[in-house]
């Protein structure tokens, strides 16, 4: 049963992630890190837990079956969408984007210190390194 249920999330769960990830990485190259990152949350944010409350609905339709692992398949699955969609994409990947900078971007590009950064405010990771540089 968990194997199954960790298969479900992750293949269910993994969508939202790279909505999340390429609008941030779009809203980045123009904004920088941290307003990126916001702006890409406040874009994406209720399309996110819009999907996530519709497909935990959907998996919560087992709950009524009478055969015991189809229930516990839907409750792990609703349960843990819920998760996801509501705490991990919601705060716990904004906030590590926000406290790791741009540095989260490695090894692309945008994870490599500029001459003029984009206009927005960055992170504190960011600040951190800039002072250390100098």
């Amino acid at each position: 049963m968990p194997r199954l249920a960790f298969l479900f999330l992750v293949a269910l769960g993994v969508d939202h992630n790279i909505f999340l990830a390429g609008r941030a990485r779009e809203e980045t190259v123009r904004l920088g890190t941290r307003e990126g990152m916001l702006k890409a949350l406040s874009a994406t944010g209720g399309v996110v837990t819009s999907a996530g409350l519709v497909l935990a609905a959907t998996f919560a339709v087992f709950a009524p079956f009478p055969l015991m692992m189809l229930i516990e398949v839907g409750f792990l699955v609703a349960f843990g969408v819920l998760l996801g969609a509501l705490l991990v994409r919601s705060v716990l990947v904004p906030a590590l984007t926000l406290l790791i900078g741009r540095r989260i971007r490695w090894p692309s590009r945008l994870s490599r210190p500029t001459e003029a950064p984009p206009k927005g405010r960055h992170s504190l990771a960011d600040d951190e390194e800039l002072a250390l540089q100098r």
